[in-house]
């Protein structure tokens, strides 16, 4: 069990963000190009390159559902329909968009601090293309508005990351500079292939090596966050919308079988990316962990069948690089034996619908998998508090 008064740090806390922030430090001339904010049929509706864009159901989070309200239902033991597990909706509380009303609520919840993540924002990379000069604009917008309202390391505790896209590769280079400049600890990107002016790409293709390498010399954490990728193109192979509604996903998109997150470290490491920068730290947050074991069951092969190709046995570089944030219906003892008690963190989701209502309540997962009362003080606060420290 936690000790009395125990303080935890959540690797998974949102905000949602100002109706501005997109549009606040928007240049002028993408003004049009990246978002805009229109009624439509009576309603408030956001486009996203002149497109309605329906990633999020009200983008204004005018009213919202309480925080943790489909936790049973993602662990599989909910009763009635999802609509029905919503309940009655809110008003937005002062705490979702402002950060000193946000230090009163992880006082309550028990939080010390936390790393912060876009709501709106992880499913808008997708959104902009193939328009690269509006997406980098957009989030060049995005994360001034991020460094006014929140700031990336607010009273060391609020620790806001910006979003970098790799589309452009000296945009991202430049963008990574500016975070620095502003004591960013932590930047947030998408998984999966890039986009670029050249077409598709690995994140482990050498035209993104200086971002790695200035990545790995600022000795700062780089975050995947679950959200739209371009692997939802991919489900419009098997005849669905490629276009990602929160709430409103088919069973085929759930059941489909690849994984961008697990796919995106195995680039990164065949790519030879991790050798080359020891430094390079990776959290894979909101992706939840069923990934893990499969994906290092293919590298203990490919290790077997090929270990020329391999620095070292790509099982021990991931272990000593990835950080993993389970979701809490996931099998934590697995992960354990997979990554080790070190590589684990608790993420919350709070305050969104499918996470914890109360961040430590995940300590009652850990203890039901069997971690020492040691185990869950790592999992609960040490493990995600070294990662927003930089090294040295």
């Amino acid at each position: 069990m936690l000790p009395p008064g125990f303080r935890a740090f959540d690797a998974d806390n949102h905000y949602y963000e100002a109706l501005d922030a997109f549009t606040r430090h928007i240049e002028p001339e993408f003004r049009k190009r990246c978002m805009q904010w229109a009624q439509v049929d009576g309603k408030t509706r956001l486009l996203v390159g002149g497109k309605v864009n329906k990633f999020i159901p009200d983008p204004t989070f005018s009213r919202l559902a309480k925080p943790g309200v489909l936790e049973k239902w993602f662990r599989g033991t909910a009763k009635g329909s999802l609509i029905e597990q919503f309940g009655e909706l809110e008003p937005t509380r002062a705490e979702y968009r402002e950060r000193d009303a946000r230090l009163e609520a992880m006082d309550e919840l028990g939080l010390d601090g936390a790393m912060f993540f876009p709501t709106l924002g992880v499913g808008m990379e997708q959104a902009l293309l193939p328009d690269i000069p509006a997406l980098t604009a957009a989030f060049r917008a995005f994360n001034r508005w991020l460094a006014e309202d929140w700031g990336f390391a607010y009273q060391e505790r609020i620790y806001a990351a910006p979003y970098i896209t790799l589309a452009d590769p000296r945009n991202a280079v430049a963008e990574l500079e500016w975070a620095l400049g502003q004591d960013a600890r932590l930047v947030v990107m998408q998984y999966g292939p890039i986009s670029t002016a050249s077409g598709w790409t690995s994140p482990g293709d050498p035209v993104f090596e200086p971002f790695w390498a200035l990545a790995a010399e600022a000795g700062i954490t780089v975050v995947y966050h679950g959200g739209n990728s371009a692997y939802g193109r991919l489900i419009s192979w098997w005849g669905e919308s490629h276009e990602m509604e929160a709430f409103r996903a088919t069973p085929m998109r759930g059941l489909i079988s690849p994984e961008p997150i697990a796919d995106t470290m195995a680039a990164l490491l065949s790519y030879g990316v991790l050798a080359r920068h020891p430094r390079l730290r990776f959290a894979a947050i909101e992706t939840g962990a069923d990934w893990v074991a499969p994906l290092f069951a293919r590298l203990k092969k490919s290790y077997a069948q090929q270990p020329h190709a391999w620095a070292e046995d790509p099982r021990e570089t991931l272990r000593r690089q990835l950080w993993v944030s389970p979701f809490h219906e996931n099998d934590l003892t697995e992960l354990r034996e997979v990554i080790g008690v070190d590589r684990i963190m608790m993420g919350s989701d709070w305050p969104h619908t499918e996470g914890i209502a109360q961040p430590l309540n995940f300590a009652k997962d850990l203890e039901q998998a069997g971690f020492s009362d040691a185990e869950q003080v790592q999992v609960m606060k040490t493990n995600a508090e070294a990662l927003v420290q930089r090294l040295d």
